[in-house]
């Protein structure tokens, strides 16, 4: 299987598919795989080589119980990555946390991004929309079997969840340890990239449902005012998951402005 090793001794897993000449790097949400992106993946293997990874405590990556997570450093794990595999320059598609990621990878390493996807994403505190304490409760419930629906429903409506019954690949992986899980949250919590985003020069696409309360849709026209040049596309009734259950929309959306000229 392949791996990448970083410099502080963690092994990353990574996957390389796809037919196309240029590349197309896949960024997943928090406290998830490469298996984030398996319902859709083939959009984008038919024009790229993709690649997808499991970020450090995830997956079949390394879990050091360490203070190395951070949204900056999952960005230069990615790079790491990059270097593995011959990569010198990537377009980037980074959803949810890996929207938070992709901003740094853009903002630090300009020379090997280039067109940027932000999806369903944020700047992150202080100057993102955090998502409200009703929502948070519902995700901290005691029931186990409530919480998940809770985010279910965050991530799907529930007229798609009466039709698709799952598996979810979205919803975190279940392996993970419990010091990893709180790792994750505090890395994507701790997150702010505003002050670098006026830093990022590749062209940017920002996309957001309008029914995402779980990272709030107010964040989109926040990232794509900060970010030159950027353009923005809401996807109208599309909630967390927009790529999933919007999948007809957002694919070739994003088809579309990574293969523009």
């Amino acid at each position: 299987m392949p791996y990448a090793r970083t410099a502080d001794g963690v092994s990353l897993y990574y996957e390389v598919h796809g037919e196309g000449e240029d590349t197309l790097l896949l960024l997943a949400g928090q406290a998830n795989t490469h298996h984030w992106w398996e319902s859709v993946r083939a959009d984008f293997d038919a024009h790229f080589r993709t690649v997808t990874f499991d970020y450090r405590g995830t997956g079949l990556s390394g879990k050091p119980d360490t203070d190395s997570y951070s949204t900056r450093g999952f960005a230069e794990d990615v790079r790491v990555i990059l270097d593995e595999i011959g990569c010198a320059r990537t377009h980037v598609y980074g959803t949810s946390m890996g929207g938070r990621v992709a901003q740094w990878l853009a903002a630090a390493h300009p020379d090997r991004v280039g067109r940027l996807v932000l999806g369903c994403t944020s700047p992150g505190a202080p100057h993102g929309v955090e998502r409200s304490a009703e929502v948070r409760r519902s995700l901290a419930q005691r029931d186990v079997a409530a919480a998940r629906r809770a985010l279910l429903e965050l991530m799907y409506s529930p007229a798609w969840l009466e039709t698709h019954p799952g598996p979810y690949r979205t919803l975190g992986d279940p392996e993970m340890p419990p010091y990893a899980r709180r790792r994750h949250l505090a890395a994507s919590a701790g997150h702010d990239g505003w002050d670098v985003l006026p830093e990022i020069t590749a062209p940017t696409l920002v996309v957001h449902g309008t029914d995402d309360v779980f990272n709030p849709a107010a964040n989109a026209p926040l990232l794509a005012g900060r970010i030159p040049g950027a353009r923005l596309e809401l996807i109208p009734g599309a909630r967390h998951a927009y790529f999933e259950e919007y999948r007809e929309v957002a694919g070739p959306l994003v088809l579309d402005f990574l293969t523009a000229n």
